[in-house]
């Protein structure tokens, strides 16, 4: 293993420490969920249609075309999840596969 990572990997442990023990700034931990999400262009980047993209991440179609369509709005867990899979669709793919 390279300096580099080990440095890298001491650092990371040490900040995982410091959470735990409640001494870290919490403020550097918190992550932002977008209040807006184009949820009909994260679909076409995927190459999916509403019932593909509904089915293979587990949205109800109808939903999915209110968002869409914007009746509607999804809430800070979906447009946190939503993220996820705009980020790493694969990632999700899998891991909805194994579960």
């Amino acid at each position: 293993m390279s300096k580099k990572a080990f440095d890298k990997i001491a650092s990371g442990l040490s900040e995982a420490i410091a959470f735990a023990e409640g001494r870290a700034d919490l403020a550097e931990y918190r992550i932002h969920v977008p209040s807006q999400i184009d949820v009909k262009a994260l679909r076409k980047r995927l190459g999916l249609t509403q019932p593909e993209f509904a089915a293979r991440f587990g949205f109800n179609v109808g939903r999915l075309r209110d968002w869409e369509q914007g009746r509607s709005n999804p809430d800070s867990a979906a447009r946190a999840y939503l993220v996820v899979i705009d980020r790493e669709p694969d990632a999700v793919r899998r891991a909805l596969e194994a579960a």
